[in-house]
Formats: C-alpha cells, structure tokens, sequence
C-alpha cells in the first residue's frame, strides 16, 4: 500500500505559478503563434549569460550531454529540461511502483503534476547549489557569498521559465511536448551553426572558417590545390566537416523512413463476438525515452564526481600494466 503524501504536498504546490487550462478550444494559427512564442523566449534564454561567472577555458563536463538537455553552457539555461525529466522520471517510477497513491480523480492527477513541478524546482535549486559550489562557474570563495546566491537564484528562475513554457505548451496552448520541442530546437540550432558558422578560428594551416559549408567555399577559393582543398573540407579535424553534415543528413533521413514502419495489432473485442479493431505499433514505438532515461545517471556521474561512491571506485580500479587506461564500475555493470 502506497503512501498518500500528495495531501500533504498541496500547499507547497500552490506557491508555484501555474498555467490555467484553456477555457475555449485553441485554434491551430493560435498553437502556431504561442509555440513560436515559446521557443523564442526559449532561444533568448539560451543567449543570455549568467551575471557573476567567472570565465573559464576548461573543458565542459556536460558538453555530450548538451544535445540532450538543451541546455547552453554559461547561460540561463545551463540546466536545460534536466530537472524537468529527472523529476518526471522518479514521480512515474514511485506511482508505478505504488509507492505513492495516484488516483484517477481529476484532483489526484493535478495534485500529482503540482508535486511533480514542485520536485523539479528542489532538483534545480539542488543542481545549481552543486554547480556552484563545485566550481563549475568559479571558485565560490573568490566569488563570493553574494554572487554565488545570485547564480543560485537566476538558475532557479530559469528553471521556472523552462517548467512553465513545458506546462503551457501540454495544456493544448501549443504543438507537441516542451521537453522534445526544446531537445529539436537545440539541434538543428547546432547543426545550422556548425554548418554556417561565421565564425574564424585560426587553426596552425591558417585561419579557417568553423560552418562546414562556408569552410568549403573558403577553401576552394584560397587553396591553389583546389582537390587538396576540397579534401580538407570533407575530412579537416577538430573542425566541422562536410562528411559530419552529410552523416547528420542520413541519419535523419534513415530515421524518418524508419519511423513510418509499424506494426498493426489486432485486438479483439470481449464484449462484443466477431468485433476485431488493430492497434498500431509504431517500430520507433520509445522515440527517445531511453536516451533522456539515462539523463539523471549521466548528470550523477559527472555534476558531482566527489560525492559519488562509484565514481571513488572508478578512481581505485585501473590496470597496472597502461596507467593510463581505467576501467569504470559502470562498464562492468
């Protein structure tokens, strides 16, 4: 028997800002416009940098995980949708697991959204409290109390921003799901701009475009061996490449054919003999719930690398005959 702690959470839950439902039906130029809206505040946000970092040049620990948590480092939303799906994640997993109480009264799933929004806001104050003081924006102490709070709070209100954006878009005020429509944002803002970035970077061999495409065109047009120069815009290293593109092209290509292959199940009615209905199963039937699924393990692994037990027996492992090479706990797992 589960625990009915929702009740208890209720006047938690009503400090929160909420998005009321929509009283009359939502016309499509209406979802069109408000989607729009939201991902343009979604895109302002992921430009504008925290007040009080420190600027560093060390290497991201989240740069891989980026993508998936449409998130941009040194900015509002350096958190991205990770506290919306860790929280979502262990709300399911306690109500599947009849830990907690759920009913299918309309007030039992709003109170469950509502705890389920207010856990997401303690994962953000927690996930900024441990990027602070883990110093991923500066040592704290020649930041200071007062900046550190500071970061503290504009990471929370960023968070806010994300939780409400999400709400509005699953109350039928816009199209799709917030969490996916910020992951697809993220990427193809990548893809344009490792494609068309204006960008220079001077490379040792000169100075040399970051966009794959312009890079090609630049190339083509300094090089005095034009097939050398063709050569190093499809295969240059450290650099965006136009084989990097290309991949990115077929790959969607290839999941977009995929995604129309189902599989239809047929049903047959108890009720009612000789009644038979199918029920499609798309072959893509998880979309990318498997790859967010490991988003809290991933951020657990590398956010807080002092405080986790496997990453001390990930540090004590290791082959004595290549000290350089480690073998992890979670490989073996």
């Amino acid at each position: 028997m589960g625990f009915k702690i929702l009740e208890y959470l209720q006047p938690f839950c009503s400090f929160l800002p909420e998005v009321s439902k929509p009283e009359r039906k939502i016309q499509f130029r209406e979802k069109v416009l408000w989607t729009a809206i939201t991902l343009f505040i979604f895109l302002v946000c992921c430009q504008i940098p925290l007040f009080g970092i420190m600027s560093s040049e060390s290497a991201d620990p989240f740069y891989w995980l980026r993508v998936i948590m449409a998130s941009n480092r040194g900015t509002l939303m350096e958190l991205g949708i990770s506290p919306i799906v860790t929280s979502g994640l262990i709300m399911q997993l306690l109500a599947g697991t009849k830990i907690i109480e759920v009913g299918d009264s309309v007030k039992d799933r709003a109170l469950f959204n509502g705890a389920q929004k207010l856990f997401g806001m303690l994962i953000t104050v927690c996930q900024a409290i441990v990027y602070v003081v883990t110093g991923m924006y500066g040592e704290p102490a020649d930041l200071g109390m007062g900046i550190c709070l500071l970061i503290i709070i504009q990471l929370l209100c960023a968070g806010l921003i994300v939780l409400l954006l999400d709400e509005l878009l699953q109350k039928g005020y816009g199209l799709g799901s917030g969490i996916s429509l910020f992951i697809a944002t993220n990427i193809c803002e990548t893809i344009v701009w490792k494609a068309f970035s204006p960008a220079t970077i001077n490379t040792g061999k000169g100075t040399e475009f970051e966009g794959a495409v312009i890079a090609l065109f630049h190339l083509l047009a300094t090089r005095t061996d034009k097939v050398r120069g063709l050569r190093e815009a499809f295969y240059r290293q450290n650099l965006p490449n136009l084989m990097n593109l290309m991949a990115t092209v077929a790959v969607f290509l290839i999941v977009i054919y995929f995604q129309g292959f189902r599989v239809d199940l047929p049903i047959k009615s108890a009720r009612y003999r000789g009644q038979y209905s199918s029920y499609p199963i798309k072959l893509f039937y998880t979309s990318n719930i498997p790859i967010i699924s490991s988003l809290p393990s991933s951020l657990t692994s590398t956010s807080c690398p002092r405080f986790c037990p496997l990453s001390l027996l990930e540090t004590s492992l290791s082959i004595s005959s290549e000290p350089g090479l480690r073998v992890g706990i979670r490989d073996i797992l």
